[in-house]
């Protein structure tokens, strides 16, 4: 009896020999170390030229999903992303975040972006380094720069399919 269980163990071992062997697929995870992060916020503050004030940098790609770099130096004009919610920490910098509320003179500038002239009824939040933020999909926002600069790291979130 004993016989035929090794001859069957060595047969399970043979057929799941190959399979074990295997080199497991590589690691799609992406890494950005706090360094890395620094270096690139240093380097697009160097590159900025004075008429600049805004730079975008992608930090990490996962197909169509880009965490990426947004240094402000002034504002921008308050948007709506139809289709994307937005997610942002903020790196450096103060600002502060007009969020809801309806946009006024809203214009399809380009392809999943809305901007305008301002926001009429939005609440205020004061933002400094580490706050995160998610505005989800068709709210309008605004960010302001309170001091030099503002530098966010975040995304554009797809909505789900219904």
């Amino acid at each position: 009896m004993s016989l035929l269980r090794t001859a069957v163990a060595l047969a399970l071992l043979a057929t799941a020999a190959p399979i074990l062997a295997q080199t497991p697929p590589a690691d799609p995870t992406g890494l950005a170390k706090a360094a890395d992060i620094q270096a690139q916020v240093a380097t697009m503050a160097r590159e900025m030229k004075p008429e600049q004030h805004f730079a975008w940098r992608p930090l990490l790609r996962d197909g169509g999903t880009t965490a990426a770099l947004e240094y402000w130096t002034a504002p921008g004009k308050p948007a709506i992303h139809p289709t994307d919610a937005e997610y942002t920490i903020v790196i450096e910098g103060a600002g502060t975040l007009v969020s809801g509320g309806r946009m006024i003179d809203p214009v399809t500038t380009k392809s999943g972006m809305i901007e305008g002239s301002r926001i009429e009824g939005g609440t205020t939040r004061d933002l400094k380094p580490g706050d995160v933020v998610l505005i989800p999909a068709g709210i309008p926002h605004w960010f302001g720069i309170t001091g030099g600069k503002l530098v966010l790291l975040g995304m554009k979130l797809a909505r789900p399919a219904k």
